[in-house]
């Protein structure tokens, strides 16, 4: 379905963003991988990418920095002319009560999580808009729906790639180019896990027990949403069939946001 096309993926070394990447190429798309981790390992990702039949090229941009997002971008330009899927998924976390919360840790959540969305998207969506397709997906997160506690600028800057997401795509209402959101629940990440074992040494809990404990606050289902699952949501939201999805913010919790 994307032979030929090209998808910029931010943070698909690892986690969501690499089930992402994977789904894409599986349907034909050339694979512009972002993210940190060794050589190797990147040298790996992109190895196992190709034997899906795709072209790939890998970008280190921080993007925490405006000036390595439009080098990144002009970068995958220059290798396959433009940028036709945009996937904003990168994203890191920090967990303190707001009078607690560091201030450069807010700015690092709000730069990494909303602000690189802002400057992929003006620099990608201009060549979107010349080809009349596009399609732009963030990685949101249920709590871009809702809030808890101790998540202040995760909180603020998932809602604000869900303001974010809709005003591209009034901004693009009369184009091919579409923007969504994806808004998953608990997602088995190495950040995720990471609150888990904090969990488990917290409450003294087995690493299964801690699993159930943090699935069993706020997601009904007592299931993890899985990077396959993401993946097959955003190949739909680059399919004929959403060509009419615009501006929506499709939450995939287990029940979460229902409650």
């Amino acid at each position: 379905m994307l032979k030929g096309k090209t998808a910029l993926v931010t943070g698909s070394t690892s986690g969501i963003g690499l089930g992402i990447a994977r789904a894409l190429a599986a349907q034909g798309a050339n694979i512009v991988v972002n993210g940190f981790g060794d050589a190797a390992a990147i040298a790996a990702i992109e190895k196992g990418l190709q034997a899906l039949g795709t072209a790939t090229m890998y970008h280190g941009a921080d993007i925490s920095r405006p000036s390595q997002i439009e080098d990144m971008v002009r970068a995958a330009e220059s290798r396959f002319g433009r940028v036709d899927v945009l996937v904003n998924n990168a994203g890191i976390q920090h967990v303190a009560p707001i009078e607690d919360f560091p201030t450069e840790r807010w700015d690092a959540v709000i730069a990494i999580n909303l602000s690189s969305a802002f400057h992929t998207v003006r620099m990608a969506l201009p060549k979107m808009k010349q080809a009349n397709w596009g399609r732009i997906i963030n990685i949101a997160s249920v709590h871009g729906l809702v809030a808890s506690v101790q998540k202040v600028a995760y909180v603020a800057a998932k809602h604000g790639i869900i303001g974010l997401t809709k005003v591209v795509a009034l901004e693009s209402a009369t184009t091919g180019v579409t923007c969504n959101a994806i808004c998953p629940g608990w997602v088995l990440t190495p950040m995720v896990q990471k609150q888990i074992n904090a969990r488990a040494a917290r409450d003294n809990l087995d690493n299964d027990s801690a699993r159930r404990a943090l699935l069993g606050d706020k997601q009904p289902s007592l299931d993890f949403v899985t990077t396959e699952q993401i993946g097959a949501m955003a190949v739909f939201l680059c399919s004929p069939a959403a060509d009419q999805i615009r501006g929506v913010a499709y939450n995939m919790d287990g029940g979460w946001y229902a409650q």
